[in-house]
């Protein structure tokens, strides 16, 4: 049995965020992304 790879990324809309799940991936994780827009949208 293969073991799958799972992240949560939260703030992923942009940045660090974006870039962390991005990457993660391109590694072969599953990611799951969580974004809220700000107050400023």
């Amino acid at each position: 049995m293969s073991q799958r790879k799972s992240a949560i990324v939260t703030g992923s809309a942009t940045g660090v965020g974006a870039a962390t799940a991005l990457l993660l991936a391109q590694r072969g994780y599953d990611v799951l992304i969580n974004y809220s827009k700000s107050e400023r949208e």
